[in-house]
């Protein structure tokens, strides 16, 4: 077993509905209100580079002693395991299911993060480190990110698809070339522009070897390989007018997994007309269908195997419910680390 560098119990709110660390007292309404569970954080030092790296994690106590969903959630691209994601963890909390919430190197700023080969074996080392703390299901060991955290998932899914039961992706970029260009206006980086090249080392086109990078840490260059893997990708019809990630994003990652099942793809005209105009000029039925967990309007709901997207009425956000759902729906045996 790896050893822990340090073992903290971290306040998200007031009620522990039983789990591996002590309650806490409540000390204002809003936290009572919350209903969250007490965390634990702890560090593991990677596989790869011996670095530490924090964890954050919750289990219920049955966890001990039968098999439990692990649900791996990961944090946005400007943001960090401390980051607030209450409502991804209520969710799981609710469910019984074990929580866990890893750093994968932080904020994507650095060579280190954004993708990286460090940032992803940080994932899968956290995952085998909980299924020595617990009794881990390996036919449900879910994974799910928003933006960054969206990115981040699709690229686990591309490059490790045998590690996971099933992945649920929320408005993440999935080509960093073309996310670049996007937040470049008149040869001037953006915010997120600056963030790629910082990580990256430089803007695409600057050099074969930096080219090689954004292809590695790209999701559209790796998913034809989750053939197998339920895969779903998640994006609001608003994103890029009001959010920062085309819906064309999602699109791309889709018909990534199509290509690897040799499955029609979204046409480019399609793509075109949701991420001008916002709607489909010719949908099919499954593009009109509801989804009471949703609770949206969708735009378009294509399938490929096991995997799906849904483009729907909404902007940059998501809905753990929705996930939630679907995730609990999904069992597939994830191969343990070598």
């Amino acid at each position: 077993m790896r050893k822990l560098v340090c073992l903290t119990v971290v306040m998200w709110s007031v009620v522990c509905s039983g789990g591996v660390s002590t309650c806490l007292l409540a000390d204002d309404a809003a936290e009572s209100e919350a209903s969250l569970p007490a965390t634990l954080q702890y560090d593991i030092p990677s596989s790869l580079d011996g670095k530490s790296q924090p964890v954050l994690a919750w289990a219920p106590d049955t966890a001990k002693v039968q098999k439990t969903p692990l649900f791996v959630f990961l944090h946005s691209w400007s943001s960090d395991y401390t980051q607030d994601n209450s409502k991804w963890l209520k969710a799981c909390a609710e469910r019984g299911w074990i929580w866990l919430h890893p750093n994968f190197r932080g904020i994507n700023q650095s060579p280190q993060a954004c993708g990286s080969r460090l940032a992803r074996q940080d994932i899968l080392d956290a995952i085998e480190h909980a299924c020595e703390l617990w009794q881990v299901d390996r036919e449900r060991i879910y994974l799910a990110g928003v933006s960054g955290g969206g990115h981040m998932s699709l690229l686990m899914a591309g490059h490790h698809p045998e590690r996971f039961s099933a992945i649920s992706a929320w408005v993440g970029p999935t080509d960093l070339a073309q996310w670049h260009r996007f937040h470049t206006q008149d040869g001037k980086p953006g915010k997120y522009a600056k963030m790629i090249e910082k990580s990256l080392l430089g803007a695409p086109g600057t050099s074969p070897e930096i080219d090689a990078e954004y292809r590695d840490r790209s999701p559209v260059y790796h998913l034809h390989q989750a053939t197998t893997l339920p895969v779903s990708i998640w994006a609001g019809v608003e994103d890029g007018h009001t959010g920062s990630v085309p819906v064309s994003h999602s699109l791309w990652a889709f018909n990534a997994v199509c290509r690897g099942l040799q499955r029609p793809e979204i046409s480019d005209l399609e793509i075109q007309q949701l991420v001008r105009d916002r709607q489909l000029q010719q949908p099919t039925a499954d593009d009109m269908a509801e989804d009471v967990e949703l609770g949206r309007k969708i735009f378009l709901r294509r399938r490929a195997g096991p995997s799906v997207v849904t483009i729907f009425d909404g902007g940059h956000e998501s809905l753990p419910p929705a996930a939630m759902a679907w995730l609990s729906r999904q069992q597939r045996i994830a191969r343990a680390g070598e």
